[in-house]
């Protein structure tokens, strides 16, 4: 019997129509211009796409020449409801939307279940937000590809780029890190909070990422250590709030959406 992780949020974050879903993610992609070349790495925001979706369009729009070349998606995202110890795979076979289904790269996932720091966790996923609103964005940006899912509970940023320098592989593969900004502050000052982090990303900063700037902070801070060690060229491609989108000034959410891009003509 095939495994599947049913939609948790479709018809809250996101439409649960497949047709308003798709020429919505389309809208959001095509009202923004790739402007970095071939990128191996984007991080994009998680909320309700009325609110995240304009910065989240703005880094799929980056894979947009990559269509046809990436055969695997690794993605990585905070985990908000259910505790985990550790990097949570998934057993299913896929995971579903309104948009179809998209199947998980076991392969993949058995290269890095030795790992002390990788566990099973399909209770974690089941109601997951961070990483179910990206897949309709790959799914319109990308065709046919496999996904490795990891929810990131309590870890260190070495226990993550353990686990990514085993996935990085080449061309074929993309990393996607979800991670909001800073929560609930006014628009003057999440504006300059979040400037602040969108800096320490963009300079390797590790070491001023902290969970009240950044909730993705974990994934990132694993990501840039190999980023880093690999040469990647960052790039801040938006950074808006929930104020500029689609919700009052007085409370925000931060967003942002990054890439990291190899010297050269591929994003290995």
């Amino acid at each position: 019997m095939t495994r599947i992780r049913h939609a948790a949020v479709a018809g809250r974050f996101y439409p649960a129509d497949p047709v308003e879903l798709e020429l919505s993610v389309r809208q959001y992609i095509s009202d923004a211009t790739p402007s970095v070349t071939l990128p191996k790495v984007i991080i994009v925001p998680h909320a309700g796409h009325p609110y995240s979706g304009p910065i989240a369009g703005t880094g799929y729009a980056q894979i947009a020449p990559l269509r046809e070349e990436i055969e695997r998606v690794v993605l990585l995202g905070p985990a908000h409801y259910v505790p985990v110890r550790g990097l949570a795979a998934s057993t299913a076979d896929a995971f579903e939307t309104p948009l179809g289904r998209i199947p998980l790269d076991h392969e993949a996932i058995d290269s890095i279940a030795s790992f002390p720091q990788v566990v099973f966790h399909d209770d974690a996923h089941a109601p997951e937000h961070s990483l179910e609103v990206h897949l309709p964005f790959l799914q319109v940006a990308l065709e046919d590809f496999r996904l490795v899912p990891l929810l990131v509970g309590s870890v260190t940023p070495d226990d993550v780029a353990e686990v990514l320098e085993r996935l990085w592989g080449g061309p074929e593969t993309l990393i996607v890190v979800s991670s909001d900004l800073s929560h609930f502050h006014d628009h003057a000052t999440a504006t300059r909070l979040d400037g602040q982090t969108a800096d320490a990303i963009s300079e390797f900063r590790l070491e001023d990422l902290r969970g009240e700037r950044a909730c993705g902070y974990l994934p990132i801070g694993g990501m840039l250590s190999i980023a880093r060690r690999r040469g990647l060229h960052p790039a801040v491609l938006d950074v808006r709030n929930s104020g500029d989108t689609a919700g009052s000034k007085d409370r925000v959410v931060g967003y942002g959406a990054f890439a990291f891009s190899a010297a050269g003509t591929d994003n290995g």
